[in-house]
């Protein structure tokens, strides 16, 4: 067969898939393409809209669990009083400083470990085992561990290591709750960003990095000029995800420090917890609910925004 018959044989191909996927689908096919998926689809609409509906109806009433006689309907008195409350305030500003902490110093470290990953070395497949193995144990063994065996004031390891340079016992969950819950919430998620980082290092091409060491550029000016405009998509991915998760913390907040001293360590959904189940007030409690989940909603639509022109401005 010549190599023009195999070029008409070709171009036949591609213009019958392009009028295959011109040509418009009936309502019919669309929904034998859909079906599959509305069971799916209707699951989630049950176990997350329709409690946020409820939770919203909650929100717009007076309700007490201590006094069921006092349900009324109060309009957006609710979200009035939490604009005046001022530990929501505070709360609300311990969450940005918890969550924005621990994403950003995580993703420093998981940066570092990343390139030191990356290199080939003896015994990387155990340290890179060691090293994941933080991000796997559970929130609450993770706020055991670090107010027990490393922060207590007592015996644990860090006034232990400060003892050896003279340094007095410090009582970290009370003097340094927020410092303390931060470390833990570091040393749990920094291999989740070690991870993402890792990721984009392996795929990034070794042409463009041997080429530039032919050039002549050192290895600061390859990261920073090379490495780290690729990984932006991966780091810009990571920073999404950490807020979406740390902002919703609540065990290391509940098990190390209780939202003490007083609520200088509390963050939203600890307040939000403390309303419902120890104030039994339910109609603030999911007030502030709602506005949470719009806040994160407003956040996250925001970052993806900025993830996917990055995406664009790649391609």
């Amino acid at each position: 067969m010549s190599t023009t018959t195999v070029d008409r044989l070709e171009g036949a191909r591609r213009d019958a898939r392009k009028a295959a996927s011109s040509r418009p689908i009936s309502r019919a096919e669309a929904w034998r393409r859909r079906g599959p998926l509305l069971p799916a689809l209707i699951f989630t609409v049950i176990v997350t809209q329709l409690p946020f509906l409820l939770t919203i109806w909650y929100s717009l009433h007076s309700r007490n669990l201590l006094r069921p006689e006092s349900d009324l309907f109060v309009g957006f008195s609710n979200y009035l009083d939490i604009a005046r409350d001022s530990t929501f305030r505070q709360t609300a500003l311990n969450s940005v400083v918890i969550t924005l902490g621990c994403v950003l110093v995580a993703m420093v470290l998981g940066i570092v470990l990343a390139l030191l990953l990356d290199r080939p070395f003896f015994g990387r497949s155990v340290a890179r085992t060691m090293l994941i193995t933080p991000f796997l144990v559970m929130p609450v063994a993770t706020s055991v561990l670090w107010s027990i065996a490393l922060l207590n004031p007592t015996y644990g390891l860090f006034n232990w290591t400060l003892g050896l340079f003279g340094i007095e016992a410090v009582d970290w969950t009370s003097t340094y709750p927020v410092i303390a819950i931060l470390m833990a919430l570091v040393w749990q998620w920094t291999p989740f960003m070690m991870l993402l980082v890792l990721a984009g290092l392996q795929a990034q091409p070794k042409d463009v990095l041997e080429a530039a060491s032919v050039d002549g550029a050192n290895t600061w000016l390859t990261f920073r000029l090379i490495t780290l405009p690729h990984l932006r998509r991966y780091i810009e991915l990571g920073v999404l995800l950490g807020i979406i998760y740390v902002v919703n913390t609540f065990d290391q907040i509940y098990l190390m420090t209780a939202g003490g001293p007083g609520t200088a360590s509390a963050n939203l959904p600890f307040y939000i917890y403390q309303r419902a189940f120890l104030g039994f007030d339910i109609g603030q409690a999911a007030a502030m609910g709602v506005v949470v989940v719009i806040a994160t909603i407003i956040v996250a639509s925001a970052a993806l925004r900025l993830i996917f022109r990055s995406f664009e401005v790649k391609e």
